[in-house]
């Protein structure tokens, strides 16, 4: 009875870490490696409740966790054109449309206004799912007219960055981006308006090197990822090695370039108490 026997040992894969639920009931945190059920990640707001590891969060769900009740979206029709006909993989245009389709947004920043505690802010919140969260003319834009609606109407200004840095598909256009909304911050702090940064995982390149550091407040998520250039580069560029972890929210407390390290539960009420200080 040879058939029912096998003749080579061939592959064999071991069925120990096979997920045996049901598909999008559990998630595997990439901070600790375990299995956590969905739902108690949603409640935690996206927060890993066995290591504390903090998920990828949406703008939209941003400004649902910070705003009391209602909030005013701005600025949702803005659509980033193919000024230079870019190809790569895939023409430009058609990424964009193909990424506005799959992610529900038409670029990769929202804007909002409404009231937490006792205080009006205006919210600028980008977006990792959009090309990786690039700032492009859209997302300079939308960010620009946050800014200015915080001079227009006395009112504080807040951008959460999350962006692997400049849209290479837009070439300068996307850094010219950088120095128009620095611009604009100068005139909100010559209106005597705070401007508070949260960084989340990640924040790099030309978002870095231009308002995501401007800020009065420089908060930041727990862990995330925040630097110019990757590692690799500043390796070669320096020609020596950095410490472990150099570009993390911990590493940048310590050295001084972020004020507060703060838990996204605990980021609403910290972010209001910080507020009542600056505008009282």
């Amino acid at each position: 009875m040879s058939w029912f026997k096998r003749k080579s040992a061939g592959i064999k894969t071991s069925s120990s870490g096979r997920n045996d639920v049901p598909d999008g009931q559990w998630i595997m945190c990439s901070g600790c490696g375990e299995t956590v059920n969905r739902r108690e990640i949603e409640k935690q707001l996206l927060v890993c409740p066995k290591c504390d590891y903090h998920f990828k969060m949406s703008s939209t769900r941003y400004f649902d966790m910070l705003y009391d009740g209602k909030y005013e979206v701005f600025d949702d029709d803005l659509i980033a054109v193919d000024p230079l006909g870019f190809k790569d993989r895939k023409a430009y245009a058609d990424r964009i449309t193909t990424t506005r389709e799959k992610a529900g947004m038409n670029d990769a920043a929202k804007a909002a206004v409404g009231k937490i505690g006792n205080h009006e802010l205006s919210i600028a919140a980008m977006d990792f799912s959009f090309i990786g969260g690039s700032m492009g003319s859209v997302v300079g834009e939308v960010v620009t007219r946050a800014i200015r609606r915080g001079v227009e109407r006395k009112i504080p200004v807040m951008v959460i960055a999350q962006s692997g840095g400049a849209r290479m598909m837009e070439g300068a256009l996307s850094l010219m981006q950088m120095a128009k909304t620095s611009a604009n911050l100068a005139k909100l702090q010559e209106a005597g308006m705070p401007f508070v940064v949260l960084l989340t995982n990640p924040t790099t390149g030309g978002v870095t090197a231009s308002f995501a550091m401007l800020g009065d407040i420089h908060i930041a998520e727990p862990g995330a990822l925040i630097g110019f250039a990757g590692p690799r580069v500043i390796r070669e560029t320096m020609g020596q090695d950095l410490p472990e972890g150099f570009q993390t929210s911990e590493f940048l407390l310590e050295k001084g370039f972020v004020d507060l390290i703060v838990d996204r539960r605990d980021l609403k009420a910290d972010l209001t108490h910080l507020l009542d200080l600056m505008l009282t």
